[in-house]
């Protein structure tokens, strides 16, 4: 599975959007954000998510978790949102 990567200057509703395609499409999505503002960016995308698929009358659940990554060969942690259908 693809994770959809949040950045701090990502736009939430270009998240929103492809969370809520991948939902439609599989029925599960990941999102993966590393740093205060890259969090704050995929939570507010969820939350934009959720509005969209509420018009198909589907409802979500978001589960966070801590996971480590490695990046430039240096170990980082980041918030994975694992998003389901409800």
């Amino acid at each position: 599975m693809n994770t959809i990567k949040v950045a701090a200057k990502s736009r939430t509703t270009a998240v929103a959007g492809a969370i809520a395609g991948v939902i439609r499409e599989r029925g599960r999505a990941e999102v993966q954000a590393i740093g205060a503002g890259a969090v704050n960016q995929a939570v507010k995308a969820i939350c934009i998510a959720r509005t969209y698929l509420a018009q198909d009358g589907i409802d979500i659940i978001c589960v966070p978790e801590f996971t480590d990554v490695k990046i430039n060969d240096q170990e980082r942690t980041a918030i994975r949102f694992v998003i389901e259908k409800r």
